[in-house]
């Protein structure tokens, strides 16, 4: 039991890749697929953050008296897929409403229909 409360971080982590992708595998909808890709990847976000925690670390500004450090590589990385994720998803987003004019819909299998009626 220790074991499943001392790593909490990590199966919340699990959770929510598992409710991004089943979003994404099992809903047609093309705004749910992209809401699906984000809380995937806001996962991936917490699993590096929570891989990077140093205990009793200090912000890495060398002063006496300190001896452990915390890595900032970690966060500065997050923080560029961060603005890569608001960057892709307003891409999506933008791809969705070009899709709902010319085929009428967000549904994936309308849009499938409408091609293969063609």
């Amino acid at each position: 039991m220790d074991f499943i409360l001392g790593h909490y971080n990590y199966w919340v982590v699990i959770l929510l890749m598992m409710v991004g992708f089943y979003i994404v595998i099992s809903r047609g909808n093309l705004i749910k697929k992209i809401v699906g890709l984000n809380i995937f990847q806001a996962s991936v976000f917490i699993l590096y953050i929570s891989l990077s925690t140093v205990e009793n670390g200090t912000i890495p500004i060398f002063k006496e008296g300190f001896e452990v450090y915390s890595n900032p590589l970690p966060h500065v990385l997050i923080l560029t897929a961060i603005v890569v994720g608001v960057a892709t998803t307003a891409l999506g987003l933008a791809l969705v409403v070009r899709i709902k004019e010319a085929y009428g819909t967000i549904e994936e299998d309308e849009i499938h229909e409408q091609d293969h009626s063609l």
